[in-house]
């Protein structure tokens, strides 16, 4: 037997060195007799390897290598709705026809792109080799770039849609939620996430290019070989949505050094190659800095929600709201997409 799974969680030291990355989490514990039921429904022949992934915030997840290769067990959790994961799961097929590098699901025998197990939504992902890098250079935001505008052009003629639940309405329940305890995190840090929602409400720009965002674009959802691109993972906040918006997500997520700083060099890289791709609109130009403000807040918000609220008992490591408090104020100072190294 595999034996019940409880604390032999992956952290990454073993398969990095094998060539992939692995960023997710655990909630849910998953026992032998349940993993080897769950698998009858497949193709992939008996269970030979079972392991929890002790990384990420949002389902839980497992590496799971079979008679038939190696994949990814994720159980929905959390913000995941079950009534999204055809949008979810049918946009990684679509993407992959055209082109893009993503996971795909495991169909089982009666064509199903996913089952349930332990009382939740569970699906079986192909294994995408790769690193993620953890301190992205110039030339891999110009790939991110350059790999986020295939993906809006990729996306176009998608028939599913899903708007965005985390946008100014879904900014404004977790300010609700989270200010009351906002200063035991920092003092002040409630004063700072409600004069930016009055902000944005009164100058969130309208009217821009919309289409299929991934939303979610960070570094460890990125691998690379040799330099480029290999897969894109991680789209379970995948909606519709201003493309610019998605764009500036990126900046956020790639473009900011470890002391805060924001590294215009890279932010150039990242601009120039989308642009070559999928130009931007004047409109689009004008609006980066309040996108990038609200691009900050979101992620403020809910790693803020996740830090109040972390369940002790899971093997989660929620990430450091503070850090996005800390771009945020860069932000606030960003006149014009020049700031972010926009090119004339």
């Amino acid at each position: 037997m595999l034996g019940d799974y409880r604390a032999a969680q992956v952290r990454d030291d073993s398969l990095r060195k094998a060539g992939y990355h692995l960023p997710m989490a655990v909630y849910t514990e998953v026992t032998d007799n349940e993993l080897a039921e769950f698998l009858r429904a497949f193709d992939l022949g008996e269970a030979r390897g079972f392991k929890g992934i002790a990384e990420g915030v949002e389902n839980s997840n497992f590496y799971l290598q079979t008679e038939r290769g190696h994949f990814i067990l994720t159980l929905y959790e959390k913000r995941v709705r079950r009534e999204d994961l055809p949008f979810f799961l049918g946009l990684l097929e679509h993407l992959s026809k055209k082109g893009i590098a993503c996971p795909l699901p495991v169909r089982a025998r009666d064509g199903a792109a996913w089952r349930e197990l332990k009382g939740r939504p569970a699906a079986v992902m192909n294994f995408l080799p790769g690193l993620s890098p953890r301190k992205p250079d110039a030339a891999q935001c110009a790939e991110a770039g350059a790999a986020l505008a295939r993906l809006h052009l990729a996306g176009a003629d998608y028939a599913l849609s899903r708007p965005n639940a985390l946008s100014l309405e879904g900014w404004k329940t977790l300010v609700k939620q989270c200010e009351p305890k906002a200063n035991g995190v920092k003092m002040g840090l409630g004063a700072v996430i409600g004069s930016e929602l009055k902000a944005l409400e009164q100058n969130w720009p309208r009217g821009l290019p919309q289409g299929v965002i991934h939303a979610d674009m960070f570094p460890d959802n990125v691998f690379f070989v040799d330099a480029r691109i290999s897969g894109i993972i991680d789209f379970y906040f995948a909606c519709n949505d201003a493309l610019a918006y998605d764009v500036a997500v990126c900046l956020n997520a790639w473009c900011f050094e470890s002391d805060g700083a924001f590294n215009i060099t890279k932010g150039r890289a990242l601009l120039t190659a989308y642009r070559a791709t999928r130009p931007f609109s004047s409109a689009e130009v004008e609006a980066l800095p309040w996108l990038a403000r609200g691009a900050a807040l979101r992620f403020l918000l809910t790693r803020l929600y996740d830090w109040i609220n972390r369940d002790e008992g899971a093997l989660v490591r929620p990430k450091d709201p503070i850090e996005y408090m800390t771009k945020l104020r860069f932000h606030q100072t960003a006149g014009a997409a020049a700031s972010y190294g926009w090119p004339s």
